[in-house]
């Protein structure tokens, strides 16, 4: 993979991509922007939290307009400068800075963990957006991702979510859901997972938390997994429990 650019360092708060070593979680990002690009043809977009911005900038490509919007000033400014098609935006989730009724859609891809008041975010994706517009969200599944703990294992994350943890904070702000899928490996991953003594995402925190060069085999396993290597299903197809991260469709009716 090519190297990333260096104007934006890589802390472990955001996934970039172009980097060997952060494939896994960018793919794993990436999925969800791709499954659902298609719901933004043509409609006016939030990202709301868009971090490095290859999402934003992917659906840009079918979009009618949109609009980037982020808290971290440096991000801000590698995002105009990277993706010159996204409107970009410095502010506060909790606060966002545009009108009532003003978006159809509102994108919040693994930040809302990272929001110390989830339901002052929510209100605020409902007040902008038009009747019948679209909030998706996507966030780490508690159950899977900080098993057996009350508090994140992310240092970065204030509070994870489990599915219906999710629907409630939806729905306590008047938001109707509509689906609430999860994100899974695919057939390559369970494989990895196997190789690696049963979790491809252990073998990379381990060597993340030893600061140590990663093994050739582990890095081109990394290096190498493709968006198709996960799966996008909803509850009548896996258990939601089991997931990696949460997917939610809500809509403001």
């Amino acid at each position: 993979m090519s190297a990333y650019s260096a104007d934006l360092p890589l802390t472990g708060e955001r996934t970039v991509p172009g980097l060997a070593e952060e494939n896994y979680w960018f793919r794993r990002h990436e999925v969800v922007y791709r499954h659902f690009a298609p719901r933004c043809a043509d409609r006016d977009v939030l990202e709301a939290g868009c971090g490095e911005g290859y999402g934003a900038d992917l659906i840009a490509g079918v979009a009618n307009r949109v609009i980037g919007l982020d808290y971290d000033e440096a991000t801000v400014a590698h995002v105009r400068a990277r993706y010159p098609r996204i409107e970009m935006h410095h502010g506060n989730l909790a606060n966002l800075p545009l009108p009532d009724e003003s978006v159809d859609v509102v994108v919040n891809f693994q930040v809302i963990e990272h929001l110390w008041d989830q339901g002052q975010f929510v209100a605020e994706c409902r007040r902008v957006l038009r009747p019948g517009g679209v909030l998706l969200v996507s966030t780490p599944n508690r159950i899977t991702f900080s098993p057996g703990r009350d508090t994140p294992l992310n240092p970065f994350h204030t509070r994870e979510l489990n599915a219906q943890e999710l629907r409630e904070l939806l729905t306590d702000a008047g938001l109707s859901v509509d689906a609430v899928l999860g994100v899974f490996h695919g057939p390559g991953l369970v494989a990895l997972d196997r190789k690696y003594g049963g979790s491809i995402i252990d073998a990379q925190i381990e060597r993340a938390v030893a600061d140590a060069p990663w093994p050739d085999d582990l890095l081109t396993d990394v290096a190498g997994i493709a968006t198709d290597d996960f799966e996008l299903v909803d509850a009548s197809s896996r258990n939601i429990d089991d997931s990696l991260d949460l997917v939610a469709i809500a809509v403001r009716r």
